[in-house]
């Protein structure tokens, strides 16, 4: 494997890390699926169809979304926002991230990085 495989596999693996904070983080509010697959990206988390739209049934699933079909425009769209066991996921997930941040940021200035 080269070293350029093993980076990208890598970084592949931490970005799946924060996959649902990430999409947790930007339905504090009412979106659908584009609106919010372009949210993710314009703050620089691009997440594929194939992967956010089965990652919100599931989060739906776990009890952690509400959605509702609302009519805009002529056609149906699904909106996704957090309930309140979302809301305490997100609040739980940002305050371990927020650690395991500052913990990193700690390890990797003592090496010099």
């Amino acid at each position: 494997m080269g070293e350029s495989d093993a980076f990208g596999k890598l970084e592949l693996e931490l970005r799946r890390g924060v996959v649902v904070l990430a999409t947790l983080s930007q339905l504090r509010a009412p979106r659908y699926g584009y609106e919010l697959r372009q949210a993710l990206a314009d703050k620089g988390m691009p997440i594929e169809e194939g992967t956010l739209y089965p990652l919100m049934l599931r989060l739906e699933a776990q009890g952690l979304l509400q959605s509702e079909w609302k009519l805009e425009g002529g056609s149906q769209r699904r909106y996704y926002s957090l309930n309140a066991d979302g809301r305490n996921l997100l609040e739980e997930l940002t305050d371990s991230w927020q650690g395991m941040n500052e913990a990193m940021h700690r390890l990797l200035e003592e090496d010099g990085q």
